[in-house]
């Protein structure tokens, strides 16, 4: 009797060595969805987003695995996000995407973990109203899911959906929406575009390795996207 309730003393020990374990894993420290940070609102910071990545030339562009995660970063905000897909593509998918990226201690990461940007450029629909509708629909049935270092982050879509106002955004010759085959627009600003997505806002990671992985689903457009970076936070 000794001998099996020493053995049962032991098991329980071990379940609530793994249940104080499964209690430290706590989400990273994420900048909540109606907060101001670094001087803006997450509808802000995915207008700057959304400018940043239409504003690069696809032939350095780290989206399009052309160029390094640094290329037009600047400030203490980063951004992070996966690849770019048509509008009029019905079978898009980038899954397995591995990146390395080297961040500078201190920067937040502003992560576009699955979000949709239409604009009249695009889609020649001129009212603002209807742009955020289509936006709307496609991310509505949208899965999405993202861990950080092995960490899910809880009811993702709920607590980081956001919807950007109308803005102008700037493109350059070698641009994106020529790239992924949305047509041959010229060089230069457009107005409106919105978005509509699922972003997150990660205060500064300690300096060290971490790795950063999302996926997200678009059943409009059969659209898979799986993306994860191995990040070395420098000191």
């Amino acid at each position: 009797m000794k001998s099996r309730y020493v053995m049962m003393v032991a098991v329980l020990l071990t379940i609530a060595f793994l249940g104080a374990l499964s209690t430290m894993a706590q989400e990273p420290k994420i900048v909540a969805r109606d907060a101001v940070a670094y001087g803006k609102t997450y509808a802000e910071w995915a207008v700057a987003w959304n400018q940043w990545g239409v504003g690069l030339p696809v032939a350095n562009h780290p989206l399009f695995d052309n160029g390094d995660c640094s290329v037009g970063q600047s400030g203490p905000v980063w951004f992070l996000g996966g690849k770019y897909c048509s509008l009029f593509n019905t079978n898009c998918g980038y899954t397995g995407v591995v990146r390395e990226c080297k961040v500078p201690a201190g920067r937040a990461l502003f992560v576009t973990v699955l979000d949709a940007e239409v604009s009249s450029l695009e889609t020649g629909v001129p009212l603002i109203t209807d742009l955020k509708q289509l936006a709307e629909s496609y991310v509505d049935p949208a899965t999405v899911s993202m861990e950080v270092d092995g960490v899910p982050i809880r009811g993702l879509k709920e607590r980081f959906r956001v919807q950007a106002d109308a803005f102008a955004f700037t493109i350059p010759t070698d641009n994106q929406f020529t790239a992924i085959g949305e047509g041959q627009f010229a060089a230069g600003t457009y107005f409106p575009g919105v978005d509509d997505g699922i972003y997150v806002m990660l205060y500064p990671l300690p300096p060290g390795k971490h790795t950063v992985h999302f996926h997200g689903y678009f059943p409009a457009f059969n659209f898979n996207l799986d993306i994860t970076y191995h990040l070395r936070v420098e000191k």
